[in-house]
């Protein structure tokens, strides 16, 4: 595939990610991701022959590796402990969030919900997206001495409570809740 194949593709995905993001799964039809993207319908079925799904799986696959990708950032930065690297990472996503003016949260979420009990494909996706992350996280604390056994429970819990500050920062349309989120994975892991 050339550049300009390449590109084209790239614009699906990403127009793709901020629509699944912004208003889930039902709601961001092909026209749409069409419109948005600024490629023409041939272009999505040749890259993308399978259909809205494989699009999706494309967009939230990306969308994971980049969380993870900006986990592993934070952490080789500087030489930061656990509860500073979650603590940036929840600074960088509330900005994202201020930014987008509460449309994007989680880039998993919102599919995640919408799908779980319907698409078993994708519901896997997000599960495996998921656990990558908080593996990522346990490794954090693992290279701090904890036991993998306690640093996989911490990094459940502290996911668990960045998912759930993402989710009420959106409605509340505030970032106090991620404020809040941030504080508390300091004291979990202290």
């Amino acid at each position: 595939m050339g550049a300009k194949g390449e590109e084209t593709r790239a614009r699906l995905v990403r127009a793709t990610r901020d629509l699944l993001e912004a208003q889930g799964y039902a709601a961001t039809g092909l026209n749409l991701v069409l419109t948005e993207s600024g490629t023409p319908r041939g272009s999505l079925y040749f890259h993308f022959p399978e259909g809205k799904d494989q699009l999706v799986t494309q967009a939230l696959t990306e969308a994971g590796r980049e969380m993870s990708d900006l986990i592993e950032l934070l952490r080789d930065t500087r030489t930061a402990g656990a509860a500073e690297v979650i603590s940036r990472l929840i600074g960088l996503l509330a900005g994202r969030m201020e930014q987008s003016d509460y449309r994007k949260g989680c880039p998993l979420a919102t599919v995640a919900l919408e799908v779980s009990a319907t698409n078993e494909s994708l519901r896997r996706l997000c599960a495996d997206t998921y656990a990558t992350w908080q593996q990522a996280l346990a490794d954090l604390l693992v290279t701090e001495g904890h036991s993998p056994a306690r640093a996989d429970a911490a990094a459940g819990a502290v996911l668990a409570l960045l998912e759930g500050a993402l989710l009420l920062a959106r409605v509340q349309r505030s970032r106090l809740p991620l404020d809040q989120a941030a504080r508390s994975a300091e004291l979990l892991l202290a």
